[in-house]
């Protein structure tokens, strides 16, 4: 089935990604050590449950969290922590404590890992408990834990999973693979997020542009025989993948402004995800590694490689056959909404999906373009997918105008770069409104922290006035008393 683009504006973009989804997916051997991010990304940190000299093996945990946005981590292979320490990371700051592993080349798997009999007999409740303790979580580039969002989908009652597989944004192509080469894996990782989120049906969405995988996943689909599973093709328009979009497309609804897709009747995962979750069901195997995208004209061989979390991204870069030309920048992600990274020794978490190795001809003339005053075109609004004025929102973040920002709806902004992309004036309104965005949430958490105050100085003031009180009545009650004939101040009778 078809469905044609309901979001409005958007773009079609150069790809950019024939050269790496022509080979198959590569088999990255473990390295010689894996530098594990307490944080995979989402700004919140797992709490390590490991010491340094100790001996791990294969799935054995390293890392545990009860927060609804960090995950649970595992060692990728049998080895000893040599290192607990905060390193460079792909964090929001640069820098995160992080689990440092050195293998021994033994093949031990840790007694926890075992494969799940049968998934189907566990209560959605329990499925979501054991996929958090497996650290999974989103493989589409947010890395947010998947329990989380399944929990939000049963309090809401959504009736639809939503199998993300658009990957629209330009040089990534992990999704692509692993769907040509998987797609058993996506479908029974889907029946089991169907349940586990309490829905009851799934529907696979793709981007038009990707036929070797629409075919195989219409293959594993077929196979299944399952009727509450079905396929959509949509149309290939950046950014068709963000998930408040590809609702918008698929389902005809818009999830409203502030909320979540399950207030709309949906939760969206990542076809990666679902297969993720079919490795766990299969192997008992918690979230060790995931396929990412090696790419851009500052590699040899672009490629999609699967390697295990904490693989210094060194080794990623040489199992696409290395540095060529003169590099510029190192991206984690994609040309529009990836992040620069400082140093390829960064360890791969959850949340890369691809790395970019960029020369001066991937980043464009933008490069050294020279900022210019707005022009007043309007180009940004006709292209914002989320139907913002970026123009508007622009001089509100250039007046720190807060009152303005939440009113012109800043925080639904979706960051997809489209505006940057068109502006003439070459102005960087992507990191300014995300910039902008922080400052909002650090202003907020301010007046919530002042709001706590007021109300704890309130309640002491209260408490302070009823104990006052309630001792000039004892006081009163007992001079009373001693001014009665034939009582005492303790109460007594002569």
């Amino acid at each position: 089935m078809a469905a044609r683009a309901a979001f409005p504006a958007g773009l079609v973009l150069d790809a950019h990604k024939r050269q790496a989804s022509a080979a198959p997916i590569v088999e990255l051997p473990p390295p010689m050590r894996v530098v594990l991010a307490l944080d995979q990304g989402t700004g919140y940190a797992a709490e390590p449950v490991v010491a340094v000299g100790e001996a791990v093996a294969t799935g054995t945990p390293v890392a545990r969290t009860d927060h609804p946005f960090a995950s649970a981590l595992h060692a990728p292979f049998a080895g000893t922590v040599v290192a607990i320490e905060a390193r460079a990371a792909a964090v929001a700051g640069g820098r995160c404590v992080c689990v440092v592993i050195e293998g021994n080349g033994s093949d031990r798997i840790d007694d926890g890992v075992r494969p799940v009999a049968d998934p189907g007999s566990l209560s959605p409740e329990e499925l979501a408990r054991r996929l958090r303790d497996a650290g999974i979580a989103g493989l589409g580039g947010a890395g947010f834990p998947t329990a989380t969002k399944l929990a939000s989908a049963r309090d809401r009652r959504a009736q639809t999973l939503l199998l993300n597989g658009a990957e629209c944004e330009p040089w990534i192509c992990c999704d692509d693979a692993l769907m040509r080469s998987a797609a058993d894996d996506v479908v029974l990782g889907a029946l089991i997020l169907r349940r586990a989120a309490g829905a009851v049906r799934c529907i696979v969405a793709i981007e038009d542009d990707k036929p070797a995988a629409i075919a195989a996943v219409t293959g594993a689909v077929e196979r299944l025989g399952d009727a509450a599973l079905t396929l959509v093709v949509v149309p290939a328009v950046y950014p068709q993948g963000a998930e408040r979009q590809l609702i918008t497309t698929v389902m005809g609804v818009e999830v409203p402004a502030g909320g979540l897709p399950a207030d709309a009747g949906v939760i969206c995962q990542n076809v990666a995800t679902a297969a993720a979750v079919a490795r766990w069901a299969a192997r008992g195997e918690p979230l060790l590694s995931r396929v990412v995208t090696v790419t851009g004209s500052g590699v040899e061989r672009p490629c999609n490689v699967r390697a295990p979390i904490g693989t210094p991204l060194a080794a990623l870069i040489a199992a696409a056959g290395g540095y060529r030309d003169t590099p510029l920048r190192l991206i984690a992600g994609g040309n529009m909404t990836g992040r620069a990274l400082p140093s390829d020794e960064i360890g791969l978490t959850k949340a890369i999906n691809c790395v970019l190795v960029a020369t001066r001809d991937d980043l464009g003339p933008r490069l050294d373009a020279t900022e210019l005053p707005c022009i007043r075109c309007g180009d940004c609004a006709n292209v914002c997918p989320a139907g913002l004025l970026p123009q508007q929102l622009h001089r509100a973040v250039l007046a720190d105008a807060q009152d303005a920002l939440r009113q012109l709806g800043l925080r639904e902004c979706i960051d997809c770069g489209l505006c940057d992309y068109v502006c003439p004036s070459q102005i960087p309104l992507t990191d300014r409104f995300r910039g902008a965005k922080h400052r909002l949430d650090a202003a907020e958490a301010t007046a919530r922290k002042a709001a706590d105050a007021r109300e704890r100085h309130e309640l002491r003031t209260r408490r302070l006035q009823d104990a006052a009180t309630a001792a000039q009545q004892t006081f009163e009650s007992v001079r009373d008393r001693a001014r009665t004939p034939g009582s005492n101040a303790a109460g007594g009778t002569d």
